[in-house]
């Protein structure tokens, strides 16, 4: 069985939702760790695990981030952190289909996820290297992130779904 962890330092993990229904705003999660754990060399097997700290959240607006944090969105004291469990993986070609249960601010839901790996090599120091490119959409209401407002328009101001976009190096575990 082979263990790979995420190699933060080449890895990003993002999300990116509408604002007012005409432009997207982003934002990143600055602390986050994951594994596979695998006996086939194509992951085909895979058992992944994924965890982000809430409170590193980063749209690049302190008073954004503060919001998102609070009590309006993700209460991150009281649900410091979003994981993900695989529970079923598809492989076709160099793509792959990755179900598991998604838990944000305490609700546990299945989500599918696309992921393309990039390939395998060697790093500059020698390790061995994976990269995925991993994309979804949620639905940020099925787990309790209710906030909203709207304009005086009558234009809403944050959208329901959340793309999901991660680009993850992972080292193997000698």
């Amino acid at each position: 069985m082979a263990t790979w962890k995420i190699d933060a330092m080449h890895s990003e993990v993002g999300f990116k939702v509408k604002h007012l229904v005409i432009s997207t705003v982003s934002g990143k999660f600055k602390t986050f760790e994951g594994t596979i754990e695998a006996e086939n060399e194509d992951f085909s097997d895979a058992k992944i695990s994924f965890s982000a700290d809430i409170d590193s959240i980063d749209t690049g607006v302190t008073d954004r981030d503060g919001h998102l944090k609070g009590a309006d969105f993700f209460e991150a004291e009281k649900y410091p952190k979003l994981t993900f469990q695989s529970t079923n993986i598809v492989k076709n070609g160099d793509d792959y289909k990755v179900t598991g249960d998604l838990t944000l601010k305490g609700v546990t839901k299945p989500v599918t996820l696309n992921v393309e790996h990039g390939g395998i090599g060697p790093n500059m120091y020698g390790q061995t290297v994976a990269g995925f490119e991993v994309t979804g959409k949620i639905n940020r209401k099925e787990f309790g992130l209710n906030w909203s407002a709207v304009t005086e328009a009558g234009g809403i101001v944050v959208g329901d779904d959340v793309k999901l976009v991660a680009n993850v190096e992972l080292v193997k575990e000698a």
